[in-house]
């Protein structure tokens, strides 16, 4: 029995890299946001004494980097992951 995989079945690998490359620069592009807002919300909240509004912005400057984290660690696997395949 000659039996292999189709190769040619997943033709929309380059379209799935674009989609994940946008996804991830428009996570990208928020987190950034989220650092600069909540940063600045951290620093006049502590200047002030609202050390509430502080732990606030100190939460919302460790969410976005983490989600900045986890984007760049969900493109790198997907590359991964495709790369993984072409070679099958």
């Amino acid at each position: 029995m000659d039996v292999f995989p189709d190769f040619d079945g997943l033709s929309g690998i380059g379209d799935l890299q674009q989609v994940v490359g946008a996804l991830l620069m428009f996570v990208l592009v928020i987190a950034v946001l989220m650092v600069i807002v909540s940063g600045a919300i951290w620093a006049i909240a502590a200047s002030t004494g609202n050390y509430a509004a502080a732990a606030k912005g100190r939460v919302g400057v460790l969410v976005s980097l983490g989600a900045a984290v986890l984007a760049g660690g969900g493109v790198a696997w997907m590359n991964w992951l495709i790369d993984v395949g072409q070679q099958l």
